[in-house]
């Protein structure tokens, strides 16, 4: 680290579990971040501000007037441009040291295994059941670790599936997949169930800590664990979370 990214990021440095060894593993990794959204934008501003070193943003949507209630990283200036444009644009003027690389289209499965592969962590910050299988699969086969966020009204929860463990359970564990979970008919989203803004804030903020110790090697992860927040009467429950012997993705 130079002497500017020395001084940029001294509150972590004086951290004794991150210390320099910790920031300089941050600012050597390369985080892959599916969705520009509600929850990849804290998730995106928190890893740059944290010294990660290269941030993959993929997201094909543009911003829209009705986002900027919850999607803090656009402005309204951003309305019109890409959102992983947009994104990137915000994160230059918070921390110019981070290198981000945007993904403006639909990304086919061949194309998430390249990202993934190249990546140290993924975040999965995405709206719909498709994505989140391929991004699942993908790193089962990859053993890339993967930190799973979602929210709608006023519910949320979060997990890490850390498939360099042969004991963690994957995303199909918890969420079979079928012909009635993975149909447009049946996606849960925002634009037509309506969010609390702060919901996305605070699972997005869990998902960049996640991923931050996950690059750093420090802390327990959610490995096996979900967390589900009610927002509403602001309470958490923790659900273990196991393996499937059973499992056509991760068991085979």
């Amino acid at each position: 680290m130079n002497d500017n990214q020395l001084l940029r990021y001294s509150r972590h440095i004086l951290l004794p579990q991150i210390s320099y060894e910790g920031q300089e593993k941050l600012v050597n990794s390369h985080a892959l971040i599916v969705g520009a959204g509600g929850l990849g934008s804290p998730v995106a501003l928190y890893l740059a501000a944290s010294g990660v070193g290269t941030l993959t943003i993929c997201d094909f949507d543009i911003v829209d007037l009705t986002n900027l209630q919850r999607q803090i990283i656009h402005t309204t200036q951003s309305v019109g441009i890409n959102k992983a444009v947009s994104a990137q644009q915000t994160i230059y003027e918070i921390n110019p040291e981070t290198v981000v690389q945007t993904i403006q289209q639909k990304s086919t499965e061949s194309e998430f295994s390249a990202l993934i592969s190249q990546a140290d962590v993924v975040i999965d910050c995405s709206d719909n059941f498709a994505t989140r299988y391929t991004l699942n699969r993908l790193c089962v086969q990859l053993r890339k670790p993967l930190v799973s966020g979602a929210a709608i009204g006023f519910e949320g929860q979060i997990t890490v599936y850390d498939m360099r463990h042969v004991t963690s359970p994957c995303y199909h564990c918890l969420f079979p997949d079928t012909s009635a979970t993975t149909g447009e008919d049946n996606e849960m989203r925002c634009a037509t169930n309506g969010v609390f803004a702060p919901l996305v804030g605070m699972i997005g903020t869990m998902q960049a800590a996640e991923a931050l110790k996950l690059l750093m090697g420090i802390g327990d992860s959610l490995q096996g664990r979900l967390l589900l927040l009610d927002a509403l009467a602001m309470e958490w429950r923790t659900i273990k979370l196991g393996k499937d012997p059973a499992c056509p993705v991760c068991s085979v």
